[in-house]
C-alpha cells in the first residue's frame, strides 16, 4: 500500500530558515531508517508559501495567488510517499518520526487512490492492465 505523509507546520514557523543542524540530523536519520527497511519512495521538504503560487479552479476561470498565504494557519512543509504494508505500519513509521523544535507541526497519512478504488470507472480490461511507461512506474492511478 502507498501513502502520501504530509508533514504540516505553522506558517510562522516555516519562515525560510533552514533547520537547526540539531533538527536537520534528526530528520536525517529517520529518513535513513525509512530507506533501509525499503518504506521511502519520495519526499522533500518544502520552501516557505512566499515562495509559492496557487492556482484556483473557478469553472473556466483560472487565478493565480501569490504567496504567503495569510489567511492559512498551517502549510505542507515537506511530503515523502511510503510503501507499507497497511495503515498500522504507516502509523509505526510516523510514531517514530522525530520532534522538532524548531518546527511543531502535523503528521497526515493518506493512502493512494489504486486502480481497484475506481473500479466503477473502469472496465475490466483497463483494470487487469498494468498502465505503461513512467505512469506505470511511478503506480499513479
Amino acid at each position: 500500500m502507498r501513502v502520501m505523509v504530509l508533514g504540516f507546520a505553522e506558517e510562522t514557523s516555516v519562515t525560510g530558515a533552514p533547520p537547526s543542524a540539531r533538527d536537520f540530523a534528526a530528520m536525517d536519520r529517520f529518513v535513513e531508517e525509512l530507506t533501509a527497511a525499503g518504506v521511502l519512495v519520495a519526499g522533500a521538504g518544502l520552501k516557505p508559501t512566499k515562495q509559492s503560487k496557487r492556482v484556483r479552479l473557478d469553472g473556466p476561470r483560472r487565478v493565480v495567488l501569490d504567496g504567503p498565504f495569510t489567511e492559512t494557519k498551517e502549510v505542507v512543509a515537506g511530503f515523502q510517499i511510503w510503501e507499507v504494508k497497511d495503515m498500522d505500519e504507516a502509523l509505526e513509521w510516523a510514531m517514530r518520526s522525530p520532534r522538532l523544535p524548531s518546527c511543531p507541526g502535523i503528521i497526515e497519512i493518506r493512502p493512494f487512490l489504486e486502480a481497484a478504488d475506481l473500479a466503477d470507472l473502469l472496465s475490466p480490461e483497463e483494470l487487469a492492465t498494468p498502465r505503461e511507461g513512467e505512469r506505470g512506474r511511478l503506480g499513479v492511478a
